[in-house]
C-alpha cells in the first residue's frame, strides 16, 4: 500500500530522512510505519512524532510526504525504485547515491542535492544550494549517471568531479559549475559565475543562457561538431525552454581546460 505523510510539527533537530521511501514503507501496515524510527541527534525518534500517516492513492510505488521537510537530511537517499514526492523544501543531501526511481521535490533543497547520484531521475521545482551532483567528502568520483534538473538556481560547485549523467539548471549558477568534471553534461539556462569548468578533463557544459567569462585555459575550436551538437541538443530539448530552441542556434565550441590537459569544452549558443 501506498502512503501519504503530512508534517505535523518540526523536528528540534535535523534527522537522517533516507527511510522515507516507498519501497521501505509500502509492505508496511500503517502502525508499523508510525513506529519507523528515524535518526536525530543522538535519538531514534518514531515517525509518528512528527508525521500524520494517511493512506495514499494510485500506485503503490508513490510515497508523497507534505510540510516542510528543511531539517529532514538525505531525504531519497538511496532510492532505487519508486517515486517520491516531496511538497515541501528539505535539508542537505537530497538524493543522496539514489540508483533509479523518481525524487521530485516541488520546493527547494539544501546544499549536496544528487551527492553521488548512480541513476534515477531527481528534480527541483525551487533552487539548490552548494556542491549538488558533487562528490561526497574523500571520494574520488561525483555524480556518476542519472538525471538532476533544477528549476530554480544552483549554487557554486554544482556537478564538481562528475563523472556521468546529465545535470539541468534552467535558472543562475554558482562559481565552479562543473569544476574537476571528468565526463556528462551540464546544461545551464540562466547566467553561470566565475570560473566554470576550472580543472575540468572531458564532458560538455552547454550555455542556453547568458555567454560565459571564460578562463585563458580555454580557446575557440575552429573544427566542426554539427553533428554532434544537432544529437546533444535535441536530447536537451525535453527539457522544455530555455533549451527547446538550441538546435536552430549556432553554437561556439571552447576547449579545455588547457591548464590539466582537459578535452572538455564550452559550449556558447547564440
Amino acid at each position: 500500500m501506498n502512503w501519504r505523510l503530512v508534517l505535523r510539527q518540526a523536528p528540534a533537530l535535523r534527522v537522517d530522512g533516507r527511510l522515507l521511501s516507498p519501497a521501505h514503507l509500502r509492505a508496511l501496515a500503517v502502525d508499523d510505519v508510525r513506529r519507523v524510527a528515524l535518526p536525530s541527534g543522538r535519538d531514534r525518534i518514531e515517525l509518528g512524532e512528527w508525521f500524520d500517516v494517511l493512506p495514499g492513492e494510485g500506485d503503490d510505488d508513490v510515497l508523497r510526504i507534505d510540510g516542510d521537510l528543511s531539517r529532514f537530511d538525505a531525504i531519497g537517499g538511496g532510492l532505487h525504485q519508486g517515486t517520491l514526492h516531496v511538497r515541501g523544501d528539505v535539508g542537505d543531501a537530497a538524493g543522496l547515491g539514489m540508483t533509479g526511481g523518481r525524487l521530485l521535490i516541488a520546493g527547494d533543497a539544501r546544499d549536496l542535492a544528487g551527492c553521488a547520484m548512480r541513476g534515477g531521475w531527481l528534480e527541483i521545482a525551487g533552487a539548490t544550494g552548494d556542491l549538488a551532483a558533487s562528490a561526497l567528502p574523500g571520494d574520488i568520483d561525483g555524480m556518476v549517471g542519472g538525471t538532476l534538473v533544477v528549476r530554480g538556481r544552483a549554487g557554486a560547485r554544482l556537478a564538481d568531479r562528475m563523472r556521468r549523467g546529465t545535470v539541468v539548471v534552467h535558472g543562475d549558477v554558482g562559481d565552479f559549475a562543473a569544476s574537476r568534471m571528468v565526463a556528462g553534461t551540464l546544461a545551464i539556462g540562466g547566467g553561470c559565475g566565475a570560473m566554470p569548468g576550472w580543472g575540468m578533463r572531458r564532458g560538455s557544459i552547454v550555455f542556453a543562457g547568458a555567454a560565459p567569462q571564460a578562463t585563458s585555459t580555454f580557446v575557440d575550436v575552429q573544427s566542426d561538431a554539427g553533428v554532434f551538437w544537432q544529437l546533444l541538443a535535441r536530447d536537451l530539448v525535453r527539457f522544455g525552454p530555455p533549451f527547446d530552441d538550441l538546435p536552430r542556434r549556432r553554437m561556439t565550441r571552447l576547449a579545455g581546460d588547457l591548464a590539466v590537459q582537459g578535452k572538455g569544452e564550452l559550449l556558447v549558443t547564440r
